[in-house]
Order: C-alpha cells, then sequence, then structure tokens
C-alpha cells in the first residue's frame, strides 16, 4: 500500500469517527471550544437554536438538544424567552487537604474572587433530635447558632449554620465574626484542637428562606454538606452549609 493509499485511509477513519459522533454532541463540542478559547465568556448570549442550526446544517431539535446538554452540565444557563448564556464557572472546594487546612476567604482567594461574609442569626437556642444525637447532648440542651451568609461581589454563594454546646461556647456571640475562621476562633479563644470531621454531602432542595438568602428560586436544587468536627473528647461543633449547585462543585478523593 503506498503513503498516498495509507493517507487516504487515515482521512477517511478520521472521517468516519467524526460522523460517528451525534450532530448535537459535536455543537456542543465546538461550543465549548469557543468558552474556553474566551471567545464566549461568562454573561456572552451563545447562539440560537435557530442560528446555530443554520450554521451546522442541522435541524432545531437538535440545535436545542446541544444547548441542553450544555445546561445540563452546567456550561450554559437558558432563560425562557430570552435566550442562552454562558454560566459562571463552578467552584471547585477542594476537600483533599482536610476542613481544617483553609477557611472560605482563603479557598475564594485561591479562585480570584473577593471574599464577603454576613451574620444572619448568632443566637442562643434548643437542640432538636438531630443536633443532640451529632453533638451528643441531651435533648432540649442549650446551644450556641451562628448562621452566616458567605458571598463574593454582593453574589451570594452558600449559608452556613453551626450550632455548639452554650455550656462552653457561649462568648463566642460575643467574638466579630467577620471572615474569620470559626476553627481558629475555636483553637485561639477555646483551646479546641479538631481532630477529624465527618461529612455527608447530599443534594436538597432549598426551602423560601434559604433560596431568599441565595437569590434562587424556592425548590432549587442546593449542594448540602453536614459536617461534625471531633476533638479528642468527642463531638464540638455541627455545622450545615447549603451551597448553590450552580456555582459549586466539591472535590471528593475515596481510596479502596
Amino acid at each position: 500500500m503506498t503513503s498516498a493509499d495509507l493517507l487516504h485511509v487515515g482521512v477517511s477513519k478520521k472521517k468516519a469517527k467524526i460522523a460517528s459522533v451525534p450532530a448535537y454532541k459535536r455543537i456542543a463540542e465546538a461550543l465549548v471550544k469557543e468558552i474556553q478559547s474566551k471567545r464566549l465568556n461568562p454573561g456572552d448570549a451563545v447562539p440560537s437554536e435557530r442560528d446555530l442550526a443554520t450554521e451546522h446544517k442541522v435541524s432545531l431539535m437538535t440545535a436545542r438538544q446541544a444547548l441542553q446538554q450544555l445546561a445540563s452540565e452546567g456550561i450554559v444557563s437558558r432563560l425562557p424567552n430570552v435566550g442562552s448564556f454562558v454560566a459562571p464557572p463552578k467552584i471547585q472546594f477542594n476537600r483533599l487537604s482536610g476542613v481544617l487546612e483553609l477557611s472560605f476567604k482563603e479557598e475564594m482567594l485561591s479562585h480570584g474572587y473577593s471574599p464577603e461574609s454576613r451574620d444572619i442569626s448568632n443566637t442562643l437556642t434548643t437542640s432538636d433530635g438531630e443536633v443532640s444525637d451529632r453533638l451528643a447532648l441531651p435533648l432540649r440542651s442549650k446551644l450556641v447558632r451562628l448562621q452566616r451568609l458567605f458571598m463574593s461581589s454582593g453574589e451570594a454563594f452558600m449559608v452556613e449554620t453551626s450550632y455548639m454546646a452554650a455550656s462552653r461556647f457561649a462568648g463566642i456571640l460575643e467574638e466579630r465574626m467577620e471572615l474569620r475562621s470559626l476553627f481558629q476562633i475555636l483553637a485561639n479563644s477555646y483551646g479546641v484542637r479538631i481532630s477529624y470531621a465527618d461529612e455527608e454531602v447530599d443534594a436538597t432542595s432549598a426551602d423560601a428562606k434559604t433560596a431568599g438568602l441565595l437569590r434562587i428560586r424556592t425548590g432549587a436544587p442546593i449542594l448540602r454538606i453536614r459536617q461534625v468536627l471531633f476533638e479528642a473528647g468527642g463531638p464540638v461543633v455541627y455545622s450545615v452549609t447549603h451551597y448553590r449547585s450552580d456555582r459549586h462543585v466539591v472535590l471528593i478523593r475515596r481510596y479502596r
């Protein structure tokens, strides 16, 4: 077989491989390349279904499927009767280095964001069944509850609610939290040395209050992380954090 024949075979195989990829995927991949090359940036309008259909010589249904694929992956956001737009990139919260290594401030700064926080409700309360079980406390125990909203440039990212025994930590209500790490306050003011943490990650829907704080619709999917911090003597902090699922992805590594 001559070199010309080999070249012809190679070109034919490449064409066959391209043809085997569904048209909507090829369109989606082309748009991803536009975004990766910065020709399309967050907030920019994506070509309409009609424009994509004309450009790629496919049906409107195929063009719509390509945009739906990108929307399901969080790469574009679709607004009914308005159009599709490049979605802001998701922030990857790295759980590999341990929950005590990076504060929200440090994590956000590492992604190029300017972090902000706002206290929502720092108060004394009493424990219900779940919190009592998590902290190994009697039912109706007095608790400190800290609830904070974390933001960047006015955009809400997550709501964190933390519980701890009032008998030991009531004085934390006098602390200026701002962007200070709760772990640092516990270590510096109370001598707490966290040895490990248990975390549960799941998906849930935003209730009216959480939706209002995160500026999303009620019932929208959100990411929830329930965390218990332990020192040598047992659990000391139970926190529930709700993240906007359209703006976050959590990296978790597991070993066999």
